[in-house]
């Protein structure tokens, strides 16, 4: 991926905009309860960067969700924004805020153990439990 390639999109009603240049062109999907509750669904994220920015930032309110997290919304329609780790400052973006059409990869599955048993994703992606993302960034859960 070029050093200088940016991606632009937007909230549902335009109020924020959102540029932002991925680390990779992978997407994440999070089965956490959290995620679920917040979006009616999965989240399909961009893989986490710092490299993010706002146009309208004055409109997102930031819901303060957990010791290590925030999540930001667009306050006029709701769109969902980021989800921001507080510690390290990056982001998970969703990948349909992006305006166009990437040549996104799906490449991961995160807290499939708290996935519901009414839907399976059938792409051949790593599953990684909630115990095992926490690992992996040697985080402790509370």
């Amino acid at each position: 991926m070029s050093e200088s390639e940016r991606y632009d999109g937007s909230c549902l009603c335009g109020t924020v905009g959102v540029s932002v240049r991925p680390d990779t062109r992978h997407v994440d999907a999070c089965h956490c309860s959290m995620c679920r509750k917040w979006g009616g669904g999965p989240l399909f994220v961009l893989d986490a960067t710092t490299d993010v920015r706002f146009r309208g930032e004055a409109e997102i309110s930031i819901y303060d969700s957990s010791e290590w997290a925030e999540r930001g919304f667009c306050r006029h329609c709701g769109t969902h924004l980021f989800y921001r780790l507080k510690g390290s400052g990056e982001y998970a973006v969703p990948v349909d805020l992006i305006d166009g059409d990437a040549e996104w990869q799906f490449t991961k599955q995160i807290f499939v153990d708290e996935q519901p048993a009414y839907y399976r994703i059938a792409n051949d992606t790593p599953r990684l439990t909630g115990a095992e993302v926490f690992a992996q960034y040697g985080a402790d859960p509370g």
